[in-house]
């Protein structure tokens, strides 16, 4: 038996159960509220994230203009080869194959134009010879008869395939024509097992080098016409981009470690830019390998010197380990006393800060192409710095000492006094100091690597001498300096 109840402007309705208790019905539209809001929550939920994700890509759209115009790219090159299959005439002269044309736009199309004409290379050459192979390897299995024709193919396909997959292991191809090997695999089987059932081979691997040939000639002239992206000039730039993240880096562990007032906020901001060198490796491989497929362009020459860019990669990720071991001595729970940072504060600051230059002013060099007159005269600095801090290194146990001597004239002369804070000095608390000091002389040392690199690279590319008006004016400045 049911009955209604009103308490508190809300009807309850209960129901009597068979075991004598009571039980409370629950309105349908409460559950319809619920349903409404899940809804409703998830509904919102979709909402934000397609809004979130539209403005990461509206980010990387303004941040990165390029990558935009890149897409715009791909889309005129796939809808004007797709012409040859929508109008009649062309679609008459190539039929069903055009749509190699098309998916080799697809597969070639790349953001730097590096990229691209390797690509397209790789795809011509190898589809030519894969062709002329499978053709050649037909001929000579119809020569055998209709019962050993089958054996012979598969013979060559199994040879072929086996010799080119085990070239593409070796290091030096597989860099540049790993895409090609494989391409030249996938284009032998198709014609070797396909022409075994189709009586006009030569036709069917003539239309289809022609619809590859026709989708790779738009893919270069659409990549090097319309907003070309160069590999050389994205690696160049990484290059600068990391010589001034490393001299950053180097500036803001040395300040974290020696400053004590506000400063430590605004240089703790640049002290993870030598991660970005260390993870730059293989970014720099895949575009200089890019970059030897380029014509010449803007101030980079045809056979420009793109292998130097990678050794000096490799030198700048060598400093970039010491400062990263720099930055762990920041974070550190052992840390040197403070008379001991005061004693080696003003050394290590000049240190960084001539270090730090010389990093600037070979970006300053590769930037301009120009020979630097002012390189040398940095690295003297540098190295002048260099034999300071090595100096004071020699003078520590003399500082030691002189702060360790009031608790030994307590103890010769009887006194109760408790020896000072200074004069307890572990060897613990001595250590971090001369690791931070030693790996500022090691990251000067590297340093000099990176200079030697850069100026090989000035040497191959043939950078402009320094400008006299530069040098007299260095010259002048050391005069003065030196008075």
């Amino acid at each position: 038996m049911a009955k209604g109840n009103e308490f508190s402007g809300r009807l309850e309705w209960r129901i009597n159960v068979a075991d004598g208790t009571s039980k409370t019905l629950v309105p349908e539209s409460g559950i319809i509220q619920k349903s409404c809001r899940r809804l409703q929550g998830v509904v919102v939920g979709i909402t934000l994230r397609i809004w979130s994700f539209l403005h990461k890509a509206w980010e990387i759209g303004v941040n990165e203009p390029k990558k935009f115009f890149h897409c715009l790219k791909v889309g005129m090159a796939l809808s004007l080869v797709s012409l040859f299959y929508y109008m009649r005439p062309l679609y008459d002269g190539y039929g069903t194959n055009a749509m190699w044309a098309v998916m080799t736009v697809v597969v070639v199309f790349e953001y730097t134009v590096g990229a691209t004409l390797c690509k397209c290379v790789n795809r011509a050459m190898a589809t030519f010879l894969a062709g002329s192979l499978g053709i050649g390897v037909h001929w000579v299995a119809n020569q055998c008869g209709e019962k050993f024709e089958p054996v012979v193919l598969e013979f060559s396909v199994f040879l072929l395939a086996a010799a080119a997959t085990f070239f593409r292991f070796i290091p030096s191809v597989k860099a540049r024509f790993d895409y090609g090997l494989l391409i030249f695999i996938l284009t032998f089987s198709l014609v070797s097992v396909s022409g075994f059932r189709v009586d006009k081979l030569f036709e069917m691997a003539h239309q289809r080098l022609s619809t590859i040939t026709i989708g790779v000639s738009f893919c270069i002239i659409t990549s090097m016409l319309f907003c070309p992206v160069w590999a050389g000039q994205e690696l160049y730039s990484l290059i600068n981009r990391n010589l001034e993240k490393l001299a950053d880096s180097l500036d803001g562990c040395v300040a974290e470690y020696f400053t004590d007032d506000g400063t430590k906020e605004d240089s703790s901001k640049n002290l993870q830019g030598y991660k970005c060198v260390l993870n730059s490796k293989a970014t720099e491989e895949s575009m200089a390998n890019f970059a030897r497929w380029e014509p010449a362009h803007g101030r980079f020459n045809f056979g420009h010197p793109w292998k130097q860019y990678l050794k000096i990669g490799s030198s700048m990720r060598n400093c970039a380990y010491c400062i990263e071991t720099l930055n762990g001595c920041i974070s550190s729970e052992i840390q040197a006393p403070e008379f001991l940072k005061k004693h080696f504060n003003d050394v290590c600051m000049r240190l960084s800060s001539h270090s730090s230059n010389v990093l600037k002013e070979l970006g300053n060099t590769m930037k301009s192409m120009t020979k630097s007159s002012k390189t040398e005269s940095s690295v003297r600095e540098m190295n002048f710095t260099v034999q300071e801090l090595q100096s004071a290194l020699k003078s520590l146990p003399y500082q030691l000492a002189l702060f360790t001597s009031p608790a030994l004239e307590a103890s010769n002369n009887g006194k109760d006094e408790a020896p000072t804070e200074s004069s307890k000095v572990p060897l613990l608390e001595i250590l971090p100091v001369t690791t931070v000091a030693s790996l500022l002389i090691e990251i000067a040392a590297r340093i000099e690597g990176i200079v030697e690199e850069v100026d090989e690279l000035a040497n191959q590319a043939e950078f402009k001498p320094a400008s006299k008006k530069g040098s007299k004016k260095t010259q002048q400045s050391s005069t003065d300096d030196k008075d």
